[in-house]
């Protein structure tokens, strides 16, 4: 299992601090890395129209010592650039008759992202989040369009568990009264997918300054978030339907609900057993 940093790992940590050549040239290393792993640097460059020296001026860039450094890290081959959601529509519309039906495509986008994921995912930098969740006086989740829900059911999963899990902007509340309170002692943990809302970047931007420590699940590495995250992971989102799925990132996200209950104490288990009892007391879930 592959726990060493990914390529795009390497390059979301600099990407809004690169030119837009370099930018350019690390977008075709990280949508060709089985290329670029596999090919000499002359090929490359043909083939992408980048110079040499642009290609070993990325990778010194990125921190390596030379480009036969980043081209090591280059092991499997990623998806492509993005497209807008009307022009995956057009596409899912063109092939709605391919003998591949709707449902076996999307079913396989998801395995495979949930599968792409467990490969790649650094397993260190999960605990180390999970860690400073457990710590965290308290935590703010934020997610805006697509990802608003995700981050709401997040939550409803800590709060059996937790008293200091909070909905950023939820119901148009401001976001800004729940970035206001927060510290160094602090955790937001924002899910935002491309394209990306304005309002999640600057979340993470304004955390960070606090010296609150951010967790960033995205789907690329130029999520211009990632620059402000203490913890960024980039979870494959790919899909035939026209938008990104969210199949992998709930994997994710209840992955570190699960660990977060599996490394508490007694204390977690008894209120998780009280606000059951609540619920039945209340009514809440069918009874025969």
């Amino acid at each position: 299992m592959n726990t060493t940093i990914r390529i795009e790992d390497r390059i979301a940590e600099s990407y809004s601090d690169l030119s837009a050549r370099l930018q350019e040239a690390a977008d075709y290393v990280v949508a060709n890395q089985m290329d670029v792993a596999a090919r000499s640097l002359r090929s490359v460059s043909a083939a992408s129209g980048v110079s040499p020296a642009t290609l070993s001026r990325l990778a010194r860039s990125l921190g390596f010592a030379s480009y036969e450094e980043m081209r090591e890290l280059c092991r499997t081959a990623v998806g492509g650039r993005q497209t807008s959601f009307a022009d995956r529509a057009d596409l899912l519309k063109q092939s709605h008759s391919a003998e591949q039906s709707i449902l076996d495509r999307q079913a396989a986008a998801c395995v495979w992202n949930v599968s792409e994921m467990g490969e790649t995912l650094d397993r260190a930098r999960l605990q180390e989040a999970v860690e400073a969740l457990k710590v965290a006086r308290n935590v703010v989740l934020f997610g805006a369009f697509g990802s608003t829900g995700i981050v709401e059911y997040m939550a409803y999963l800590a709060n059996y568990f937790s008293t200091n899990w909070t909905l950023a902007g939820r119901m148009g509340a401001s976001l800004g009264t729940s970035l206001a309170s927060m510290g160094p002692e602090d955790v937001l943990l924002v899910v935002t997918k491309a394209p990306y809302a304005s309002r999640a970047v600057r979340a993470a931007e304004m955390a960070q300054e606090v010296g609150a420590k951010t967790i960033v699940i995205c789907d690329s590495h130029a999520c211009p978030a990632n620059k402000f995250a203490t913890f960024p992971f980039i979870v494959p989102s790919e899909s035939p339907q026209f938008f990104s799925s969210y199949a992998a990132t709930l994997a994710l996200m209840e992955t570190i609900i699960a660990m977060l209950v599996a490394q508490s104490g007694t204390d977690t288990s008894e209120r998780i057993r009280e606000v059951e009892r609540r619920n039945k007391s209340l009514g809440d879930f069918w009874a025969e």
